[in-house]
């Protein structure tokens, strides 16, 4: 059965979210809502549907069965809300919110009016990150050491300038962590499991005009013992694609972006020669290191076909509210740690 999605705030990121939609085979974008009358016009204009200047108008368009929020990070609570509020189910940009506390006030929204809730982390619903998982999850890599995210970005300063809400504490919540590398510190923990400890210094090293840091590193304690570390930052020139790199007493692990760089294991087996031939192959992907528009966005169609699954057939969302909390309250941590010279624990 087709759903019918609605957009709230068409920024950048809205046009990745039209395109996956446009390419599902049950899913079709119907409306967009926004303040800025110019953005909606030619947002219309290009994917063909509805545009509301005021939200109450959108809410109450009867065809919208799902929506989106695309809206600066600090604004998905009170879009959240009302769309719940509307019988609409969620699916909110990541972060889910800039603290969790505000991530809560979403999650109990949608419960609240019985509506589907999903954070989108489109990193997790990459082929080579569903196999990452499915091996570390065996116990191939025996006992896991290390486990490490590298996001090394660039933005340069007028990527900030151009924003009323970019590197504000209000409407990003953080900087080169809450917007950039949470898409890694997700995939980390979702591939290792819970953190119970973080030690970290964050700065603000090359920009200026904004409040919050472009640079972050990270020691990390794993309930399972690992330890790992989180590089962070918006100030690496040119950028380089995320990496993350899992180590275990019988094998290790690396992926960039969507591509596997590293699979070795102190035992073959059959299917590793066609793994590595499939996912060692050059994906042509930056995945945004330097260009925030420049992503991809079969990873977006996966998670909202996931939704539409989820609402046709009750099938289980791979990233539910709780889930998409669970980077914000990692990030939450390690500012807190940088802010106050100590560890902080988390389990």
């Amino acid at each position: 059965m087709i759903r019918h999605f609605g957009i709230i705030g068409v920024g950048a990121i809205a046009d990745i979210h039209a395109r996956a939609i446009a390419e599902m085979s049950e899913g079709e974008l119907v409306a967009c809502y926004d303040v800025n009358p110019e953005r909606v016009s030619a947002f219309c204009d290009k994917h063909h549907c509805q545009g509301y200047l005021d939200l109450a108008g959108f809410l109450a368009d009867e065809r919208v069965e799902i929506v989106t929020i695309c809206t600066p990070s600090g604004l998905h609570l009170d879009a959240a809300v009302s769309a719940a509020a509307a019988g609409k189910h969620l699916l909110v940009e990541k972060p889910l919110e800039i603290t969790t506390a505000r991530c809560d006030q979403v999650i109990q929204a949608a419960k609240k009016n019985n509506v589907l809730l999903s954070g989108i982390f489109p990193s997790r619903f990459n082929e080579a990150s569903q196999l990452i998982k499915r091996t570390i999850d065996s116990g191939r890599l025996g006992q896991i050491v290390l486990a490490d995210a590298y996001v090394k970005w660039f933005r340069t300063q007028e990527y900030y300038d151009g924003s009323g809400w970019r590197g504000t504490w209000a409407l990003d919540g953080g900087g080169a962590l809450m917007n950039q590398s949470i898409h890694a510190i997700d995939l980390l923990q979702w591939l290792i499991g819970p953190v119970s400890s973080i030690c970290s210094f964050t700065g603000t090293l090359a920009h200026e005009r904004i409040e919050v840091e472009d640079t972050a590193v990270a020691t990390l304690k794993f309930i399972n013992g690992a330890l790992g570390v989180i590089e962070g930052s918006t100030g690496v020139y040119p950028g380089f694609p995320k990496k993350i790199s899992i180590s275990g007493s019988k094998g290790t692990i690396t992926l960039e972006e969507d591509k596997i760089v590293t699979w070795e294991f102190d035992s073959s087996l059959p299917e590793d020669t066609a793994i590595r031939e499939q996912y060692f192959s050059e994906t042509g992907s930056a995945g945004g290191s330097s260009n925030p528009s420049a992503i991809s966005y079969s990873g977006h169609q996966h998670q909202f076909e996931n939704m539409v699954d989820a609402v046709n057939h009750g099938t289980a969302l791979l990233i539910d509210g709780w889930e998409a909390r669970k980077a914000v309250e990692i990030i939450e941590a390690i500012y807190r740690s940088a802010n106050n010279h100590e560890p902080v624990c988390l389990n």
